[in-house]
């Protein structure tokens, strides 16, 4: 599973007699390509953020400087943002609630509470059981997966390297528009659950 994450999602045109191995450098070769210094430039300004973030938690500068952030945890997050995400734009809206989760939950444990770690767990898209043994289930464990969950596009890279910095740390989808609607507190998020719900149900 090493290499998940980092064979880049494009068109390639590959020879009839390539070999796998071939095929898989080349998906690297892309990822290089697209994700050029540019890019990877902005993760020490996401780790000031970041660290800020973790500060204002009340953290310790040890605990901050054990999680600065590197390429491979940018794409763990940018594989996140890439399942999670239902519409284009709300990619940075997605990635801001996951650090949120991961740094401003107030001192209390980060779990990250996304079902789309646990669908790469199961291999099934019908089954999200959250109580499942897993090092994938992040009701179960705190802060980031093992590694990435799929192989993210350039847009949820760059959400992963510049999350909009909102207040929120819940989403749900409204069937209805194919969106997320965000909140900042559970109560606010399990309105909106129950909403959605009953609207689903009248159908």
């Amino acid at each position: 599973y090493c290499l998940e994450g980092f064979l880049f999602p494009d068109t390639y045109d590959f020879y009839e007699n390539s070999t796998p191995r071939a095929a898989l450098e080349k998906m690297l070769d892309g990822f290089e390509y697209r994700v050029r210094e540019d890019l990877r430039d902005q993760i020490p300004v996401l780790n000031e953020h970041l660290s800020e973030m973790m500060r204002k938690n009340g953290d310790s500068e040890e605990f901050i400087a054990e999680n600065q952030f590197d390429i491979r945890d940018v794409v763990n997050v940018a594989s996140l943002i890439e399942r999670e995400s239902a519409a284009p734009g709300e990619s940075p809206a997605v990635s801001g609630v996951i650090y949120n989760r991961l740094f401003s939950w107030g001192g209390t444990p980060a779990y990250l509470n996304i079902d789309a770690a646990i669908i790469y767990a199961t291999g099934d898209p019908d089954n999200i059981d959250t109580s499942i043994d897993h090092p994938y289930n992040t009701y179960k464990h705190t802060g980031l997966t093992p590694g990435p969950i799929t192989n993210p596009g350039l847009d949820s890279i760059k959400a992963a390297l510049s999350p909009a910095d909102t207040k929120y740390f819940y989403y749900v989808l409204n069937p209805s528009t194919g969106k997320h609607v965000f909140s900042r507190t559970l109560e606010e998020h399990e309105k909106y659950v129950k909403q959605f719900a009953q609207a689903s149900e009248g159908q």
